[in-house]
């Protein structure tokens, strides 16, 4: 086969599915009414808000908006339904409280080495005393302390928490996710300490070796294991699209990996390219379905209304599974790889303009006359901002893969500022709204200090703005001058030093953040603070017992 017939095949056969998608919905194939979006709901609930991270002033408050809003009152939630959504919860909060423990003591692990290889770009002599602490291998260990460690285990617990209430149906072999997250962990460790002591396969996002992963490949399996006999034992008939992203994101996230991590059989250019294919596609169809799945369900939960358009929810999903599988080829642009190939992956970057605009129309549209919602709402603040994120780190990515842009911004700091506005600036923090909504409901107890969520929220959004300006400046005024002929490399490097101590500021920034999160969490978890509802204490945590 030609170049120019792998080249069609593969668009084409993503854009006439495409078309033959929204075919579909158009001659009703699909439902095009809105009862898709209100399974969510019990029945009579839509218009009732819920929003267990605010104070009970607060949650009037947003029922008033949301009220007013709506015209008025009126809605009375069938009980049963209530109770079955609360044995739901029940039976995932043993393994919910786990998955988000682990999340908050890798967010810490991260956050330090982050900061600690963030200081060393602008003080190269700090802590060189020790090889682990040399900027090579703290920057990894921050690496694969987040994409191994706090994202995919707040990530997964949301998972757990989440399809369960979609499903309407109790959560089944909690056991094998229990054991599953344990091997998990426990390859985790011993990766990092892999990396520290010098082990190393040598490709980013893939450097813990692959003896190791093979844990991390039996865990994922164990965790995905109750998720899949809940989905066969489910007492709904209709898949909500939450349920859509966060099944496929476990189905692709084992096909990534294992092709990426077989031994012996990826070399040379081969093997880079895979490199990015897995790179890339690991954000895009792990943590961006996870993340999605989370803003679909819990904005219009906390507002009391169903998104505005169903089907937009669907293109943006199988927009998703279309056209991103081969966006990671431009970051090869001007290496020794296919021109098509590249040529593919600009094309797809684009396309993906299509299920980004579907998500923020649709987001956009079902907050239209609930903003208020913002002030009130410590998820919705979160999740408001991550989904924001979502469009600008998006549209960001499809233009960077432009060769007249790719030719300033790669190899620079640029790249580094866009990879963190996706991972941090979105998926970090829809999964912190997530959590902050979950935990009330697994521990029958809310957040004792109101004021230390605002802290959180200020502190990181704060600070990763400065975080974020201040590399993308570096990264541009980089480029410039690695292209111009007539500067030595030295001038290069010496603009960014300023941009790169007020990256380390906003990086401080948060990590203080996250300090004030994970000491809210551990007050939470140990009962500590003022007595603002029923107390849980902390053995009743593995109690299966109904949520008030």
């Amino acid at each position: 086969m030609n170049t120019v017939a792998i080249l069609l095949s593969a668009f084409v056969l993503s854009f006439v599915a495409l078309l033959v998608f929204i075919w579909s919905q158009r001659t009703g194939l699909f439902d095009r009414s809105s009862r898709g979006a209100e399974v969510i709901f019990a029945p009579q609930e839509i218009g009732r808000i819920e929003e267990p991270a605010a104070t009970r002033a607060a949650q009037g408050s947003l029922q008033s908006a949301a009220d007013d809003a709506a015209g008025g009152t009126g809605w009375q939630p069938d009980a049963d339904e209530l109770v079955a959504r609360a044995r739901a919860d029940a039976s995932t909060g043993p393994l919910v409280f786990f998955f988000f423990c682990c999340a908050v003591v890798w967010l810490l692990v991260a956050s330090a080495a982050g900061l600690t290889a963030s200081i060393k770009l602008h003080e190269p002599d700090w802590l060189t005393q020790q090889a682990w602490l040399t900027f090579g291998r703290i920057r990894t260990i921050h690496l694969n302390a987040v994409a191994y460690g706090w994202a995919p285990m707040a990530g997964l617990g949301t998972a757990m928490f989440v399809i369960p209430r979609l499903l309407k149906t109790p959560l089944l072999g909690a056991r094998f996710a229990f054991a599953g997250a344990v091997m998990w962990n426990a390859a985790l460790i011993a990766g990092l300490g892999s990396i520290g002591a010098g082990i190393s396969d040598g490709l980013e996002w893939l450097e813990i070796p692959w003896q190791i992963d093979t844990l991390f490949a039996i865990g994922g399996a164990l965790i995905a294991l109750p998720l899949v006999f809940t989905l066969v034992n489910r007492r709904v008939e209709h898949l909500y699209v939450s349920v859509w992203y966060m099944a496929c994101a476990l189905f692709w996230l084992p096909v990534l990996f294992v092709v990426a991590k077989m031994p012996g059989i990826h070399q040379g250019v081969q093997q880079a390219a895979m490199n990015w294919w897995f790179g890339h596609n690991v954000l895009g169809l792990f943590y961006t379905p996870l993340a999605l799945a989370s803003v679909y369900y819990f904005l219009p939960k906390v507002i009391g209304r169903p998104i505005q358009s169903y089907n937009l929810s669907l293109l943006g999903f199988w927009g998703l599974a279309f056209f991103y599988g081969q966006v990671g080829g431009h970051h090869l642009i001007g290496g020794p790889v296919p021109e098509w190939m590249i040529t593919l992956s600009i094309v797809q970057s684009m396309m993906m303009i299509i299920p980004v605009a579907a998500f923020t129309v649709n987001q956009f549209q079902t907050l239209q006359g609930r903003l208020s919602a913002l002030r009130f709402s410590p998820t919705l603040r979160f999740i408001g901002v991550g989904g924001l994120m979502y469009t600008a780190s998006s549209v960001q990515g499809s233009l960077e893969a432009l060769r007249s842009v790719n030719a300033v911004t790669h190899f620079t700091h640029y790249t580094v500022a866009h990879a963190h506005l996706g991972l941090y600036g979105f998926v970090s923090f829809v999964f912190f709204g997530a959590m902050y909504f979950v935990m009330p409901r697994i521990t029958v107890r809310e957040w004792p200090f109101p004021w230390l969520i605002t802290a959180h929220f200020w502190l990181v959004s704060g600070g990763f703005a400065l975080y974020f300006v201040s590399l993308t400046t570096a990264g541009w005024l980089q480029g410039q001058a690695m292209l111009d002929a007539a500067r030595p490399f030295m001038e290069s490097v010496a603009v960014t030093l300023p941009y790169l101590k007020g990256r380390s500021i906003g990086g401080a920034l948060m990590v203080l953040g996250h300090l004030a999160f994970a000491l809210h969490f551990i007050l939470l978890v140990l009962n500590f603070g003022p007595q603002r509802n029923k107390p849980a204490l902390f053995r009743e945590l593995f109690a299966r017992r109904l949520a008030p």
